[in-house]
Order: structure tokens, then sequence, then C-alpha cells
């Protein structure tokens, strides 16, 4: 892998966090960010990083709020090969971030409860310290056509949104 995808922009800090003291995850986390950077790896390390960020298809890791910052910079990347793809990642973690209705049993039986998944506040605020990256990749006048859906963009705004009324 290129020595300059270590230094870039997109991934500014992503060494300096201690990623093995986050329950259940590798310190190998920054080389996988890297190799989204990379036409040939990307693909390749996209679905092993998707394995470390999800505990199933309805629950984030401990990992995402870590991720998000890194994965919202990399979304922005106009030439990354996988952007499509961290594009839907961003839109999961958006919508698995949201507080779940502790009266809403069937929410809480596929969801759990808040108090159960930390990792959901922590995602809220993730997305609430990068949201002008977030803006600044949804408004992007150069973004393909059809790379965000009206219901992704749809998502992320309510994302966004959240972030600006009191817990």
């Amino acid at each position: 892998m290129e020595q300059s995808a270590c230094d870039h922009p997109a991934l500014q800090g992503c060494a300096d966090l201690d990623w093995s003291q986050i329950p259940g995850c590798p310190a190998g986390v920054p080389a996988l960010l890297r190799g989204l950077l990379d036409e040939a790896v990307g693909p390749e390390a996209l679905p092993v990083l998707e394995n470390l960020l999800m505990n199933s298809v309805f629950h984030m890791s401990a990992v995402m709020p870590a991720a998000l910052p890194f994965l919202i910079r990399l979304a922005a990347v106009p030439d990354i090969a996988v952007r499509p793809d961290l594009v839907g990642l961003l839109v999961v973690a958006a919508e698995l971030s949201s507080s779940v209705d502790a009266d809403d049993e069937r929410r809480v039986l596929l969801l759990g409860k808040d108090s159960d998944h930390p990792e959901r506040e922590w995602c809220r605020a993730a997305f609430a310290a990068h949201a002008s990256g977030l803006r600044a990749l949804l408004e992007d006048g150069t973004l393909p056509a059809g790379l965000i859906s009206a219901d992704d963009r749809e998502c992320l705004l309510r994302a966004l949104e959240r972030q600006r009324c009191p817990s």
C-alpha cells in the first residue's frame, strides 16, 4: 500500500487512537481504513471492516463510533472505489444510532434498549462532532448522480437533526 495513503487527510488522527482499547477491536483497524483508499485493496478491506463495525444486522459494535469520523471523511474522497459502500455504511450507522423508544416493543425486540447499546449514543456524538463534514458531503455538487438516494440523504439529515435536539 502506498505510504501517501497513510498520510491521507481523511485518516488524520487514525494512528493516534488506541484501537485495541475498544472492546472487540483489533489494533489493525488503521490498516483497514487505509486499505479503503487503495483501488485494488478497498473492495476486500471493506467487508472485513464492516464485520468489525457491526455485531449483527441490527447492532453496531463499540468500534463504529471511533470509526465514524474517518468513514465520513473517506466517503467525501471523490475517487475512492468503495465510496458508494461507505455512504451506505454511514446510512446504516445513522439509522442504527437513533434512539429506540422503550414503549415500542417491536423496535426494542429487534434493536434492544438504548441502555444496553451505548454505542448508539456514542455514534450520535460522533455524528454531532463531524456534522460539518457530513453536511459538506451531502452538499457536494460533484457527487455522481445516484450516489446518495433521496431516502439515504434524508436518513443522514435526520442523524444531523437529532444532534440539534436536546437529549
